[in-house]
């Protein structure tokens, strides 16, 4: 990857399918496009339509080009949901170079490795993710590159994935006339992204609440630890405002990001609004404080259920506390909701990036710093030292660049016996 190459992540959600450009400057990146568009085919987190996903995909994708005035080609993806599963593994190798000094090759067989391990038929390898090497016995390591030594060991987190939805997420982009550079996990993207050092390696909950799901990713000694999806967002908000109001799921949609408000303390009374109620041609008034008083409840259960996820998922509480992210964070009061609710630390991420300082955009930015950190580390930056075993055909990502046989063409060669 050089300067001035251009990379380009696609965040497909059930409200928003968001695409960010970003241009490889100095080891990091800038952003300079962001298309967006309304998802159309996705429910909870799910592809329930593949034609109405790949328009949205497509219309997000120009939206982009058009702000940008170049012609995306290639992307990568963010995957998430509840078919996400973490495993533990261990790999082990032998020093192969004349001279015992630990290359670029060691590593990569070490990850390879750890990547063989048993998998029921429907499952699929999506990422390696080393958390620590181990050199001749010595523990702790986090770049063995350049040591002596005979034997090398790593310590690594296998992410894996449900075939179906993989398939069905690939499918949606690559019929929308995009290749697929690679799939990044949200989770591990984001938290690159959002967290601090310290936050990783003392303990800590993200929780990234989109419209149709929320995802909780638990970062435990400096690596990804735990993840979980429930089918809760904000889509239920603007139901609830639907019903309370009696008016349309779209008004209740824009009265909610309007003047919606998720503590009834700070809801206002003189801020009024109308909305058309379902089946007349009158329209009612109400007030922020109306409109308060329908969400803040389901906001408190919202962290109440992601409370009880947590506890269910065997942590108790975590130093670093809660990190909170996700479009639905945005509305005002929440931040609030949630410090009363978890009765912890709780702070709202959001990206540090001009165009898109909006906690919904943290998804799509954190890939985009998940694929330049990686290559950064691969290239023997400084960066956060990651590995994963696909990253081979992961290091040049630039729109003009050919990506070598890996992951998604494998899973290419399984969709023909589907075909």
């Amino acid at each position: 990857m050089s300067n001035n190459d251009i990379i380009v992540s696609l965040d497909i959600g059930t409200s928003k399918v968001r695409a960010i450009i970003g241009e490889v400057t100095n080891g990091t990146f800038n952003i300079i496009g962001v298309g967006s568009a309304d998802s159309e085919g996705i429910r909870k987190g799910a592809i329930v339509d593949i034609d109405q996903t790949v328009q949205s995909i497509r219309s997000a994708v120009e939206h982009a080009e058009q702000m940008v005035g170049i012609q995306i080609s290639e992307v990568y993806v963010g995957i998430s949901g509840n078919h996400i599963g973490l495993q533990s593994s261990h790999g082990v190798v032998a020093v192969q170079n004349e001279d015992r000094e630990i290359g670029e090759d060691d590593i990569d067989r070490v990850i390879k490795a750890a990547e063989v391990i048993a998998l029921p038929p429907e499952r699929e390898v999506i990422d390696v993710v080393a958390k620590q090497y181990i050199v001749d016995g010595l523990e702790g390591i986090q770049d063995p590159r350049g040591m002596i030594g005979v034997r090398l060991e790593v310590e690594a987190t296998i992410i894996t994935g449900a075939k179906t939805p993989i398939h069905n997420l690939l499918r949606c982009v690559e019929k929308s006339g995009l290749k697929v550079k690679d799939l990044v996990l949200m989770s591990l993207g984001a938290g690159g992204l959002a967290l601090s050092k310290d936050e990783k390696s003392m303990g800590s909950v993200l929780v990234d609440i989109g419209a149709g799901s929320t995802t909780i990713a638990i970062y435990e000694e400096g690596s990804l630890s735990a993840t979980s999806t429930i089918p809760i967002g904000g889509e239920f908000v603007t139901n609830d405002i639907a019903y309370g109001l009696r008016t349309l799921t779209d008004q209740a949609e824009k009265v909610k990001l309007k003047y919606g408000c998720a503590w009834i303390d700070d809801a206002a009374s003189d801020v009024v609004f109308k909305v058309l109620r379902i089946g007349s041609n009158v329209e009612k008034e109400f007030t922020q404080e109306d409109l308060a008083a329908i969400i803040e409840p389901r906001v408190l259960e919202i962290f109440h259920l992601i409370r009880q996820e947590v506890k269910r998922l065997g942590y108790n509480e975590l130093p670093g506390g809660y990190i909170l992210t996700g479009g639905t964070v945005s509305m005002p009061g929440v931040l609030k909701a949630a410090q009363t609710e978890l009765s912890a630390s709780v702070r709202i991420a959001v990206p540090d990036y001009i165009g898109v300082r909006d906690p919904g955009f943290t998804g799509g930015v954190g890939i985009l710093h998940n694929v330049v950190r990686r290559y950064r580390w691969r290239s023997g930056g400084s960066g956060n030292k990651k590995t994963a075993g696909r990253s081979k055909q992961s290091t040049a990502p630039s729109q003009e660049t050919v990506s070598k046989p890996g992951f998604v063409e494998r899973l290419k060669n399984m969709f023909s016996e589907f075909i």
